[in-house]
């Protein structure tokens, strides 16, 4: 099952790479729309952590010959394409705001609408999940735990420095100020 599973990480990078020329596309709609740039700093070291993610876990399952569990690896790529699904729901919902970056255009609206309505950032949580699920897949989990681990850090950092660019700029507290972090939750009734 190693191939398989190599070709699904080769998907995943193809679509990372596709996903950077949507981000900078959007980057470059933002900017011409009076928009900025912040937490350039943390922004290079996800980027590295994104490569090494992936390399991490193809190299564990070979240099380690990690067995592929079907009771552990179908269930994690149930979740790891409920993550893409979700990813892809943010990405959606966004539509020219979407970044991989934290570009903020000053008077936008928040978005409230798609995933927004139940968690803040639901591409973070997307992020986490897969964070788990794909090196799971094939039993990785040394990669699942170092990566979930130093993305933690990194998404700690980020959501800070995004979240405070958004309540500077926009109504980030008076649209979703409700809304918690990354736990999906209903919204609650106006009645």
């Amino acid at each position: 099952m190693v191939a398989p599973y190599f070709a699904l990480l080769t998907a995943v990078a193809v679509e990372r790479l596709i996903e950077l020329r949507i981000s900078r596309r959007n980057r470059e709609w933002a900017l011409a729309h009076g928009g900025f740039e912040v937490g350039q700093q943390h922004f290079g070291w996800m980027r590295v952590l994104h490569i090494a993610f992936l390399v991490a876990c193809a190299a564990e399952v070979w240099w380690l010959q990690r067995p592929f569990d079907p009771a552990v690896g179908y269930p994690m790529l149930a979740i790891a394409g409920l993550a893409q699904a979700l990813r892809y729901w943010a990405i959606r919902t966004l539509g020219n705001r979407w970044n991989v970056r934290v570009v903020v255009v000053p008077g936008e609206p928040v978005i409230t609408s798609g995933p927004y309505r139940f968690v803040r950032h639901p591409n973070y949580l997307a992020v986490i999940l897969e964070g788990i699920a794909l090196p799971m897949i094939h039993g990785a989990w040394w990669t699942a735990v170092s990566f979930s681990l130093l993305n933690a850090c990194l998404l700690a950092v980020r959501i800070r420095c995004e979240e405070n660019a958004l309540r500077r700029f926009s109504e980030l507290e008076e649209q979703l100020g409700d809304r918690r972090r990354l736990l999906p939750m209903l919204p609650r009734s106006t009645s």
